[in-house]
């Protein structure tokens, strides 16, 4: 592993030990050269999956599925929400689970941006509407007040 100081590959682990959730192992090391201390995480991966993304002319992109691009997208709709981390990284890596164990190859993006949507859901409306806002691209005040409509009638059931 490379120290991200020094960028020098002489680097030790000092202490491992699995995450809270038990889907990660938590590394501690040290550089061997400059001697600062890092954090890593180390998860299974199960298959490379291609996310296929629909542009705004019919055409489509596809790259490769990044958990870090998901956590952060689940992290920013949760923010200042007081959801914790181990929730975030308990959504996300059910959601990444789904995906590598679905059998596919591909995945659209928007399968994945409903996957979000039900586990955000769950755990906070207001991070829910605030995902869906930037996931259905809403365009005026009237789209929240009518979604947020929908999400208070189904909380009432």
């Amino acid at each position: 592993m490379r120290c991200p100081y020094c960028a020098s590959d002489d680097t030790q682990v000092k202490d491992s030990r699995p995450t809270e959730d038990a889907n990660a192992i938590r590394r501690r090391r040290q550089c061997g050269s400059c001697g600062a201390r890092f954090t890593t995480f180390e998860r299974v991966q199960l298959r490379e999956v291609t996310i296929v993304k629909s542009g705004a002319r019919g055409e489509e992109r596809r790259e490769s599925f990044e958990r870090g691009k998901l956590e952060r997208s689940v992290a920013l709709a949760c923010r200042k929400r007081g959801v914790s981390q181990e929730r975030i990284d308990q959504l996300v890596s059910g959601i990444q689970r789904q995906v590598e164990t679905a059998g596919e190859p591909e995945v659209a993006s928007a399968r994945i941006g409903e996957m979000v949507m039900d586990g955000l859901k769950q755990i906070d409306s207001v991070a829910y509407i605030r995902f869906a806002s930037v996931y259905r691209d809403f365009s005026e005040a009237r789209d929240f007040e009518e979604f947020a409509h929908t999400v208070a009638e189904a909380a009432k059931d």
